[in-house]
């Protein structure tokens, strides 16, 4: 059989950043509540010229730089953070990558799972036909209301990968487990511009999915927990896979140990909640962050709100951490501009609506901007840095 996995992952994320203590402290609350208690310290805002099309084309284009575009008939985009009820934000991507035309482009949503769908059809996509390459684009901001119980896990960024044959990352192996449940944990109405969440809600309901998705794949005959290296989580806050980590190693009666958590969550601790892509951000930070993992297996629990859940596993291939991916996600994340938090907020209340034409301050020093709505349509540019 075809080993089929991710051959390439980049991130990307925002112009700005809030620091979490600033927040804690204009909030008059102890600041460990968010760094202790969460297990989160910033969180990523994007810039008024910046959204989750600029974010994504920005995370993939040094993939296409690497690999060019040949055998690349595919694109999907994953987000929760919808910009059209109709166009995938995907289409935009295409034209500012200048990707061919023979690329079909399609968008996926369920919640922060949907980058992991996105990544079981580029599977079935390659696997029907081993030179074909897929494009995955997981991107999402995470917003919510000023002085909810939400605010501090907010955040921002995307995760772009690249899906073949003979992978030179992960190879994902064919067997997973999965768990749905219809659950009002989370979800936002067309008609809202922050999200609605129930936070004990969602804690009970994402173990609730990591135990029945162990269940199913253990019942279609996959690993043993004793054969997992690694597991890396879904990170709505960083605290939640520790939570999962501790749920798993009950349920299944293995103990675990510490998995990866720590180095799993390097990135996600100060990019925020990324949404569909905070599972993959967390394989990056494992990947960058640990010299030894070639030949082991990882765990991946992908759970998206209301709710969809998958619990597969990956063989990390030799020479995985060779990209340099480490140095520059870490000098994009120190490059990022620290916000005030009035600031901050001020940037939170501004909305766009389509029935007003409007042209976005220039701010990002991405590759990719927002520059605008014209005539009720969003458009970009290539900034040139």
């Amino acid at each position: 059989m075809t080993a089929i996995g991710i051959h390439d992952l980049e991130l990307s994320t925002t112009h700005h950043v809030l620091g979490l203590t600033a927040l804690a402290e204009f909030q008059g609350i102890d600041p460990n509540k968010y760094h202790i208690g969460l297990g989160q310290d910033e969180i990523s805002m994007p810039a008024p010229d910046e959204d989750v099309v600029t974010m994504g084309a920005s995370a993939a284009l040094p993939i296409i730089a690497r690999h060019g575009t040949e055998g690349i008939r595919t694109l999907l985009f994953a987000t929760e953070t919808g910009l059209d009820q109709s166009k995938a934000a995907g289409v935009w991507v295409h034209e500012l990558l200048d990707l061919p035309s023979s690329v079909r482009v399609a968008e996926f949503k369920q919640a922060c799972y949907a980058g992991t769908a996105a990544l079981q059809a580029a599977l079935g996509i390659v696997a029907r036909n081993p030179a074909e390459r897929v494009l995955i684009i997981s991107s999402d901001v995470a917003r919510y209301e000023l002085g909810s119980p939400g605010e501090p896990t907010q955040g921002a960024g995307a995760v772009a990968m690249l899906v073949s044959a003979e992978p030179a990352l992960v190879e994902i192996e064919p067997t997973s487990g999965v768990y749905t449940d219809d659950v009002d944990d989370f979800w936002r109405p067309n008609d809202s511009t922050t999200a609605v969440v129930d936070g004990r809600l969602s804690v009970r309901a994402y173990l609730d999915a990591v135990a029945g998705a162990w269940d199913d794949l253990a019942g279609r005959g996959g690993p043993d927990a004793e054969s997992l290296s690694r597991m890396v989580y879904h990170q709505p806050f960083t605290k939640m896979a520790m939570k999962a980590h501790q749920h798993l190693t009950r349920h299944t009666g293995v103990d675990l140990g510490e998995g990866g958590l720590k180095t799993g969550s390097i990135y996600n601790r100060r990019l925020g909640n990324t949404y569909t892509a905070s599972l993959y951000a967390s394989l990056a930070s494992l990947l960058d962050h640990e010299d030894d993992l070639a030949g082991s297996r990882i765990g991946m629990f992908s759970y998206g709100s209301g709710l969809v859940s998958e619990l597969f596993t990956g063989i990390v291939q030799p020479g995985y951490n060779g990209s340099g991916r480490r140095e520059r996600t870490e000098a994009m994340i120190e490059a990022r501009v620290p916000l005030d938090v009035d600031t901050y907020r001020e940037l939170h209340s501004k909305t766009l609506s389509s029935l007003q034409d409007v042209e976005t301050p220039r701010v990002t020093k991405a590759p990719f901007r927002f520059a605008g709505i014209k005539d009720r349509a969003r458009f970009y540019q290539r900034t040139g840095n």
